[in-house]
């Protein structure tokens, strides 16, 4: 089933098998997820927009005995869905209304295997959420081998995720951007998947290039001098430049870059 706000899909659920994801880049992350730990090994995520909490059923089910905690800025949403669908229960699924910078600054260093961003305020992700400073936020309250997943929406020429992936170069020692080709050359507007960790060649592996070279969209993994040759001159995001004094995430809206592409709030 697909979940519409304001007229808009947000969140599509298949409510018999959470372990089928219906958005690309959703199916994206999956890919690097599963090459942490050993599976079935749980995980301790952090979901930095809940919306119908999909990857978090998806995460129960491949990764059983996980511990999510999911950061929805909408109270509204946030109950709805834990009325509307089977989620885990506390302590397996903890959802927390607030905003998403704010609640991350308050987590403990090294608590968390994986931390994935998917806000939105419409078509655009809050500046605030996409700086040096936020990104060295969530890097610390990963632990070592972590990974942070962040879900980048952009149009030609693509400016926003040059810059997204030199902030995350500036932060991790291994950095990856997935997308699909048609996007990576500019052709349209749609998602693209970030990936940042402290673990040297876990973005960069054969096994992973094999396995999103083998999703059923057409997809491409940059990483190493192709990932930097894509990044070109842009410069990292940082606060001074983008945030104002009293940023804050902006109220609920949600777009759908590409027909079978996730925004979320």
């Amino acid at each position: 089933m697909t979940v519409y706000l304001n007229g808009v899909p947000s969140s599509h659920l298949d409510l018999t098998d959470p372990t089928r994801l219906e958005f690309e880049y959703m199916q994206q992350m999956a890919a690097v997820i599963e090459r942490l730990g050993a599976a079935p090994a749980p995980l301790r995520v952090v979901h930095l927009g809940a919306a119908g909490c999909t990857m978090a059923r998806y995460l129960e089910v491949v990764r059983p005995g996980s511990h999510q905690l999911a950061i929805e800025l909408d109270a509204t949403l946030a109950s709805l869905v834990r009325t509307w669908f089977d989620l885990p229960r506390a302590p397996l699924l903890r959802l927390r209304t607030g905003d998403a910078r704010a609640e991350l600054a308050g987590l403990p260093s090294a608590s968390a295997d994986v931390i994935i961003r998917d806000v939105f305020a419409g078509a655009v992700t809050p500046a605030h959420v996409t700086t040096r400073e936020f990104t060295a936020d969530a890097a610390r309250v990963l632990r070592p081998g972590g990974v942070y997943l962040a879900n980048c929406a952009d149009r030609p020429p693509l400016d926003h995720a040059k810059a997204e992936v030199a902030t995350l170069l500036a932060e991790f020692a291994d950095v990856a951007a997935i997308a699909e080709p048609g996007q990576l050359r500019g052709r349209r507007y749609g998602n693209l998947v970030l990936a940042g960790s402290d673990r040297p060649g876990l973005l960069g592996s054969a096994d992973l290039a094999r396995a999103i070279r083998s999703l059923p969209a057409p997809t491409r993994l940059l990483h190493g001098a192709e990932l930097t040759a894509f990044a070109g001159r842009a410069k990292p995001l940082v606060d001074a430049d983008v945030v104002g004094p009293d940023a804050t995430e902006a109220p609920p809206a949600r777009v759908r870059p590409q027909p079978n592409s996730e925004s979320a709030i």
